[in-house]
């Protein structure tokens, strides 16, 4: 049985954090372990996904509480796909920011990504029917 719950970065052990991002091929991540920890110790909110004692997937959110929130990152183990967990990740994650009207992602340009924040309820920046939207982004 999977469970989730929002848990702060010291209830993660850094070595499963960097075993499910490995699963995922968030390479980027894993080759500056110290780094991941401080983004995790960062973070606004943590959502974990344990099936027993496996952590299975993680969300992220990054924000000031009020005006936004980011959410930096959502993943799930691929045995565990196609059960509702990222799903339950990212409603559990954002649920603590009922009041926050800008919610924001940025993510790679690949289909099942974008079918899937599409049914969270998020758009394209060039498909948002709100008004007009800008975004930017730089990686150094």
């Amino acid at each position: 049985m999977t469970t989730i719950r929002v848990v702060k970065a010291k209830d993660l052990p850094l070595t499963e954090v960097l075993e499910l991002y490995r699963a995922v091929d968030w390479l980027a991540y894993t080759k500056e372990p110290d780094n991941l920890a401080r983004a995790l110790e960062g973070s606004s909110t943590l959502v974990a996904a344990h099936d027993g004692q496996t952590l299975v997937g993680l969300a992220r959110v990054i924000s000031d509480g009020a005006s936004i929130c980011y959410l930096q990152d959502i993943l799930v183990r691929p045995s565990h796909h196609r059960r509702g967990i990222g799903r339950a990740l990212a409603e559990r994650a954002l649920g603590q920011y009922p009041h926050v009207r800008q919610k924001v992602l940025i993510t790679d340009d690949e289909p099942k990504q974008k079918a899937f924040y599409e049914a969270l309820g998020y758009a394209q920046t060039e498909e948002f029917q709100g008004g007009s939207v800008r975004a930017f982004i730089r990686f150094d």
